[in-house]
């Protein structure tokens, strides 16, 4: 009988001891991927108004170019790169649109001026258009940006010379492109 005790008491004992769980586990892993391409916007032109609109271009008593031409900078919003970019500005003279013919002796009906394009690159872009080969007209920038760009015209002359008079026409038009691109 203690025999038989006893192996109720291996069994009791047995069962009160708790059975070793085999640990099962497995992980797995997923990526997470995705991607930014290059992207560049130029933004929204601060007030909506894009002309430069200079008024009478001469001096009435004179014929001449008036010498205190000037126009409010435009100032571009919102414009960004998310990589390395460039800047271009670019421009066309003010030509007479009505009066198309060679002008007489002593007549233009060009204006050229500088138009510069500042705030995206250290150095600002610029286009002069009496100018054939415009070298700063395209700026590089080495890092992702965003930002306001300003755009203004100034150093205002008459094709042909200064000593030259403006034909009468009623509309001269002139025009100035920027351009941001990501940089390949």
């Amino acid at each position: 009988m203690i025999k038989h005790a006893y192996l109720l008491a291996s069994a009791a004992a047995l069962a009160a001891t708790p059975v070793m769980a085999q640990l099962t586990t497995d992980t797995s892993e997923f990526a997470v991927i995705g991607s930014v391409p290059a992207l560049c916007s130029g933004g929204t032109i601060s007030g909506a108004n894009a002309t430069f609109d200079l008024g009478v271009l001469v001096d009435t008593s004179t014929g001449l170019l008036r010498t205190d031409l000037s126009a409010p900078s435009k100032v571009i919003t919102g414009s960004f790169c998310s990589a390395r970019s460039t800047i271009n500005v670019d421009a066309d003279a003010m030509t007479a649109q009505t009066f198309t013919a060679t002008p007489p002796t002593g007549f233009s009906r060009t204006v050229n001026y500088v138009a510069t394009a500042s705030g995206w690159t250290e150095t600002p872009a610029s286009f002069d258009t009496a100018q054939a080969v415009n070298s700063d007209a395209t700026q590089s920038r080495d890092t992702a940006f965003t930002g306001d760009i300003t755009v203004a015209l100034d150093n205002f002359s008459t094709a042909g010379g200064n000593a030259l008079r403006l034909v009468a026409d009623p509309n001269y038009l002139g025009t100035v492109t920027v351009t941001l691109a990501a940089a390949e």
